[in-house]
């Protein structure tokens, strides 16, 4: 099974990704998984990545997409992959579809978790995280028993920058501006799926997985 998933910060894509390599049994590959074994197995792209990133420039899209076609040509994605933060505009969709076109690959679906902005501030401004032991919670969906207090070691909670409502809001803004390009790119290819993530983790994964092999 070969997908491409989309989803905004706070939509639920890294617990669905999990439930689908249990499903299929096909490796999750990330944009950043990518970068730090290319850049670790020293292969000429990742030193060329590295340069980049070690100046705390962008990589560019000549070198990710031949660090993303070195990736897909690996034996354990054989069987199928879950592609998660590439492509992230339609340049990068099209250097996809020649990549997938050399390696003999067809794309089953692209899965896109839609969930409205105000679900997403709720879900992702509510988390607090320990101080001391790094447990995580969340003010409306899993609360500490004492308000800001850790139940595990009674350390201090508190809420990180990238969780506060203005860095969200203006996540959110970024990556929709991003992705409609995207979408509508994947839309005029018969490709892609919207599941609602507004449902439960339960029925979001059953959504997927029937639209997926209905797709087939």
């Amino acid at each position: 099974m070969y997908i491409l998933l989309m989803g905004p910060p706070g939509a639920g894509k890294g617990t669905q990704a999990e439930r689908l390599i249990d499903k299929y049994g096909i490796p999750q590959i990330s944009t950043g998984d990518m970068f730090r074994a290319a850049v670790k197995e020293q292969t000429p792209l990742g030193l060329e990545a590295k340069k980049y990133m070690d100046n705390g420039q962008l990589v560019p899209d000549a070198v990710t997409v031949g660090i993303v076609k070195e990736r897909l040509a690996k034996d354990d994605c054989k069987k199928g992959f879950i592609l998660d933060g590439f492509p992230r505009t339609t340049s990068q969709a099209v250097s996809l579809d020649a990549i997938l076109r050399d390696l003999g690959i067809k794309l089953d679906g692209v899965i896109n978790i839609a969930v409205p902005d105000e679900e997403l501030l709720k879900r992702t401004t509510g988390r607090q995280i320990c101080r001391k032991c790094g447990a995580t919670y969340h003010i409306v969906f899993k609360p500490s028993k004492v308000k800001n207090v850790c139940d595990k070691c009674g350390g201090e909670l508190y809420q990180r920058d990238d969780d506060k409502v203005e860095t969200v809001k203006k996540r959110l803004s970024v990556y929709a501006a991003q992705t409609k390009p995207l979408i509508d790119y994947y839309k005029n290819s018969n490709l892609y799926i919207e599941v609602d993530g507004k449902q439960s983790m339960e029925d979001v994964f059953r959504d997927i997985v029937a639209s997926l092999e209905k797709s087939k």
